[in-house]
């Protein structure tokens, strides 16, 4: 019999999602020994608890009276209410025929075996079930099995630095040190903090994403197996999660639209609790410091766009139309930001410059850059299109122009909201370069202010009658000086 079959058996009015399918799949997978550790994040109220801390540990019992289970929770209550839930599913007739060799103590009848909310025995077999709070003592025998289900009640706790570091000091000083070489460790938790257990964790030992069932049999004795299953899919599809890009996981009970306005409210808790990716607010290049407008200037001077295209499968090509006005601010109109392949996004780029009027575009000839600009020409002749070999360090030129980008760039009012995940990964974007996943949209915002910067420099020297109409599209690639510079006015542009 199967986890899934089993869990419906018991409770009959569970209907079974293709991500519950999955989901139940990889436990089973870790209840049978495949993987030794596994971390699943999942959003809130997506059904993690029901088969991590109820559903598996009584699978567990019935398959194994001898085993040893430990449950952990941000609170002993919690904890103590996956035991008495496990224990009702145990007293079942359901489960007595299934498993008829795994039995507790009756409710109020006396004996030698307990059965409490922390402790529950299995009688004629040396297995157990104990449910402790975080920072709770594990004594007695090892644990076979451990499981942590959020051991952070809500984000006040996960952004207290003692509670966090209480936490861990816990986990290395108790989890640990009652674990043998064949213990398991299974972590299901909603994330709040990029310094939580799992990301501690993260920094320390070997953790490896999980894309494909073969990957199980692969890992290492002290590895860790990482699934991240987003509330909107915004990654790449795989085995264990195929779907679409803004797909729900959930759209029965959590649709598309009701996820977006949860994003709207706060886009970095959104980040973190239903995607699995949380940021530390104090270390964010950008944060929520972007400035919006609400409709563009009369006085605007140039219309352009500044195209990198993706390095890789896994990044984003990025294509920004913007107008500059009179006063120097650039005033962002439309973006295409996908990881869709180039046939698609070409007539997309193509279809935006046209919308935008756009006049120039500026597009990275690095990773088919070259023919994709060739491309955009083609599908938009009316665009003077020109590229360039992006050479210059990526880390300092983002870092270094960071401040220029607050200051000089203005978003559409509702800009979260139409381009979500674009806002998402500049939002979430870390000072430590080398820890943010996705740099796409930071170097693009980088390249227009450092793009704009030589417009105005050539402006200068050419003089008042440097105008749009004179651009003429260079036939070979166009040099541009990517050494980061404020844009400022011409006072402080002296000598360049």
């Amino acid at each position: 019999m199967k986890l899934l079959e089993f869990a419906q058996r018991l409770f009959p009015m569970f209907e079974a999602t293709p991500f519950h399918q999955r989901y139940y799949a990889l436990l089973e997978a870790f209840a049978e020994g495949r993987v030794r550790r596994l971390i699943i994040t999942l959003p809130p109220q997506h059904g993690k608890s029901l088969g991590s801390s109820v559903v598996l540990p009584a699978w567990l019992l019935g398959q194994n009276p001898d085993l040893h289970i430990a449950i952990a929770s941000y609170s002993a209550s919690l904890a103590h209410k996956f035991n008495k839930r496990v224990q009702r599913l145990i007293d079942s007739k359901e489960y007595a025929e299934m498993f008829p060799n795994t039995r507790i103590k009756g409710a109020g009848r006396s004996g030698t075996y307990q059965r409490t909310g922390e402790l529950t025995e299995i009688i004629d077999h040396s297995g157990d079930l104990v449910a402790v709070g975080r920072e709770g003592s594990l004594t007695g025998n090892p644990v076979d099995v451990f499981i942590l289900d959020d051991l952070y009640k809500d984000a006040m706790e996960a952004n207290s630095p003692t509670i966090r570091d209480n936490c861990w000091d816990w986990y290395c000083s108790v989890v640990r040190t009652r674990e043998h070489n064949a213990s398991q460790e299974l972590i299901v938790f909603t994330r709040w903090h990029k310094e939580d257990i799992i990301g501690r964790l993260m920094g320390r030992e070997r953790v490896v994403e999980l894309h494909s069932w073969e990957q199980l049999d692969t890992l290492g004795q002290s590895d860790w197996l990482l699934l991240n299953l987003e509330a909107l899919k915004s990654t790449p599809a795989t085995e264990l999660d195929p779907r679409a890009v803004g797909e729900a996981l959930w759209p029965e009970r959590h649709s598309a639209s009701l996820l977006a306005e949860k994003r709207r409210l706060d886009g970095l808790q959104f980040e973190a609790m239903y995607q699995g990716r949380p940021s530390d607010a104090a270390g964010l290049l950008y944060g929520d410091n972007f400035q919006t407008y609400t409709h563009l200037p009369n006085d605007v001077v140039r219309h352009a766009n500044y195209t990198d295209t993706a390095d890789t499968g896994d990044d984003h090509l990025c294509s920004i139309s913007y107008s500059v006005g009179l006063d120097g601010l650039i005033y962002i109109q439309d973006v295409v930001y996908s990881q869709e392949p180039m046939e698609r996004t070409e007539p997309q780029v193509a279809e935006m410059l046209r919308r935008c009027g756009t006049r120039e575009a500026i597009i990275e000839s690095n990773n088919g850059g070259r023919g994709f600009a060739r491309n955009i020409q083609r599908l938009a002749p009316e665009v003077s299109v020109a590229w360039f070999h992006q050479s210059a360090n990526k880390e300092s030129r983002i870092l270094s122009n960071a401040s220029t980008v607050l200051r000089t760039l203005r978003w559409p009012l509702d800009w979260h909201e139409r381009w979500p995940t674009l806002a998402a990964h500049l939002r979430g974007y870390n000072r430590r370069f080398r820890s943010n996943r996705w740099h796409d949209a930071p170097d693009v915002l980088t390249g227009i202010v450092e793009s704009e910067c030589n417009h105005t420099i050539k402006k200068r020297i050419l003089g008042s009658s440097f105008r749009i109409r004179n651009y003429v599209k260079p036939k070979e690639e166009v040099k541009i000086d990517t050494r980061p510079r404020p844009l400022g006015t011409p006072s402080n542009l002296e000598g360049e």
